[in-house]
């Protein structure tokens, strides 16, 4: 199986090496040959030494991993978990929101935000959503893709894996969430994947695109507690805005219907870009009023959160749910026409990647 992937690698990747091997076929030459050889072990080793992993301490857990392709840089945890607690450029600041006061703990029955990447099931009901993931979780490297499998929770018999691979020539991360559940009986699931951005900051989420049709193109949730006069708030016809106040220590709330597939975050003062792709299906159900995209604030805190279909999962059987990472150092105005010049480019060049 390894050859064979290896060999599919080599025919995609054949119009890229600097020699290509379809025109030196008929050479009787063997320097011919030779050279061909040595540029494709070049180009293969370099490509699978671009993504660096290491075992680090970080923020007072000793056991945690980061995968870096010379750019950016991921460190997830394996004390607690399965959690990816940074995301950043080389160096840079987080873009994931931390807490302080939890950094570095584990153990313990109650549920701890800690911060960064988490992966959740929906609906969200207590206690079962919230479920700990204070305790050490397993870990395989395999070269290419990060392996996280936390231990199946006590309390709802549902394991949770998630598997991160950085791409080692761009600022790409696929991160695949995977829920398996060991009940004897079947259970009705969402995976729900929720990232964490540390504020201040904006979410920006496209609006669907404008037609004339008679049936109406989405649905908007909102939350007991959603204002929509909040000035954190910006309704525009082609975005929607939500934005983090460190000031603001009310919860905003909305979920909506993406078939297009996006979301984007904006740091306060920084030129860095955050763009999460993920997947509609127009044949599934999803919940909160057919979610697949939620967003939330409070204080410095954004959430860009993203769910997959509800399903009615048997015993030992799983359910998969994928986003797309992007990382781009790109400033974005506030304007609609400032996010059209911004963004479109981005999301056009992502849309295939």
């Amino acid at each position: 199986m390894k050859s064979q992937t290896i060999q599919a690698r080599v025919l995609s990747d054949v119009n890229a090496l600097p020699v290509n091997p379809r025109k030196l076929y008929r050479s009787t030459k063997p320097i011919a040959w030779l050279c061909w050889i040595t540029c494709l072990s070049l180009t293969l080793g370099a490509d699978a030494e671009a993504v660096k992993q290491e075992e680090v301490s970080y923020q007072g857990w000793p056991n945690c991993i980061r995968l870096t392709n010379g750019e950016i840089e991921l460190i997830a945890t394996t004390d607690v978990g399965p959690r990816i607690i940074r995301l950043a450029f080389n160096g840079e600041e987080n873009l994931f929101k931390e807490w302080p006061e939890q950094l570095g703990k584990t153990g313990g029955s109650s549920w701890r935000i800690y911060g960064g990447h988490r992966f959740w099931h929906a609906p969200e009901v207590r206690p079962r959503t919230y479920a700990p993931d204070n305790s050490p979780v397993k870990h395989q490297w395999d070269g290419k893709t990060l392996t996280l499998t936390q231990p199946t929770e006590s309390s709802t018999r549902v394991q949770k894996e998630i598997e991160i691979t950085l791409a080692p020539n761009r600022n790409r991360v696929e991160v695949l969430h995977r829920l398996i559940n060991h009940n004897p009986w079947e259970i009705e699931v969402a995976p729900w994947a929720l990232s964490v951005m540390q504020g201040p900051g904006r979410v920006i989420v496209p609006q669907e695109p404008k037609s004339d049709q008679l049936l109406p193109v989405r649905a908007i949730a909102l939350w007991g507690y959603t204002e929509m006069g909040d000035p954190r708030w910006t309704w525009g016809n082609r975005y929607i805005q939500l934005e983090s106040d460190p000031e603001a220590n009310d919860a905003e709330k909305f979920g909506v219907r993406n078939s297009l597939g996006w979301s984007a975050y904006v740091p306060k003062g920084r030129d860095d870009l955050f763009i999460k792709r993920y997947p509609e299906r127009s044949d599934a159900e999803y919940p909160d009023f057919g979610c697949n995209a939620e967003f939330y604030t409070n204080g410095d805190m954004l959430e860009v959160e993203t769910l997959g279909p509800l399903v009615d999962l048997p015993p030992e059987a799983s359910v998969e749910h994928v986003e797309r990472w992007f990382l781009f150092q790109q400033s974005v105005g506030r304007t609609e026409d400032a996010i059209d010049e911004a963004l479109s480019p981005l999301i056009e060049k992502t849309a295939s990647q």
